[in-house]
């Protein structure tokens, strides 16, 4: 990437207000209990049984899809936004070259780019979490699972999809971009393409890693040879497509046959 690149982006509004119920709802007290320490061995091996099981149905849900790209976005860019639009193109684009569009179900953002897939026949599913402010999957998935535990739902967005790209967003947004450099850069994924969509809202991150990660040697340069900037759903369906689909190919062995014996569909 140049050190510096000329934005054409749409500008957010410099205050945008948050849902009426925005840091509202019920706690789930077991949930905040899991991160506090050693417990009884007996609920401490319930909290294992439940995290196998979500990622067991996790797995059941979406074996069959086929290659799919997910899309990170901020719950809170509704469509009185620039961005969710362009989102929408965004799923509509990765629909029309053969991706399936996965996201984290809710609204926002990812109902954005999934309603986008939907606009041009393609598949679309999402990974709902449950959190205190109330997150319903959006009206536009073919297939959806909902989630406790936030590992769990990352380890699920993944690990079906050939490239990711990340729309504007707050914190979760910053946590699943960091999470799949982090697995890219360690190895433990493949060099998939990371595309940061919003140049006016991404290139102080970008600048961030080179002029001071880099710098002082936290990452190396070539940490950053899979990332991104664009503002064009076109430019950005083109990068997942060219880098996933032609380097990957289309599965990564043989496509698995369902099970009437498992009660697959």
């Amino acid at each position: 990437m140049d050190d510096r690149e000329t934005s054409t982006s749409p500008q957010l509004p410099t205050t945008l207000a948050a849902p009426e119920d925005w840091g509202k709802g019920t706690r789930d007290p077991s949930e905040e209990r899991f991160l506090t320490g050693p417990h009884r061995r007996s609920w401490e091996l319930g909290q294992a049984l439940h995290i196998f099981w979500e990622v067991i149905r996790g797995f059941r849900a979406f074996h069959f899809l086929g290659p799919c790209v997910t899309v990170f976005g901020s719950a809170r860019f509704g469509e009185e936004t620039p961005f969710y639009p362009l989102a929408r193109q965004v799923g509509a684009g990765l629909a029309r070259a053969g991706f399936t569009v996965m996201t984290g179900g809710g609204p926002g953002i990812m109902e954005a780019a999934n309603r986008g897939a939907k606009d041009a026949g393609g598949f679309s599913v999402g990974c709902n979490i449950k959190l205190p402010v109330e997150q319903k999957p959006n009206p536009y998935l073919d297939r959806w699972v909902e989630f406790s535990y936030f590992f769990v739902r990352k380890l699920i967005l993944v690990k079906y999809s050939y490239a990711f790209i990340a729309m504007p967003g707050g914190m979760g947004t910053l946590d699943e971009i960091f999470e799949t450099t982090v697995l890219i850069q360690t190895g433990k994924m493949n060099n998939f393409p990371v595309v940061l969509f919003g140049t006016d809202y991404w290139q102080p991150l970008i600048d961030f890693m080179r002029y001071r990660l880099i710098r002082h040697g936290a990452i190396d340069p070539a940490d950053l040879d899979h990332i991104s900037l664009c503002d064009s759903p076109d430019e950005a369906v083109k990068i997942c497509r060219d880098n996933a689909l032609t380097k990957f190919g289309l599965s990564y062995g043989p496509k698995p046959k369902r099970h009437w014996s498992l009660r697959e569909r």
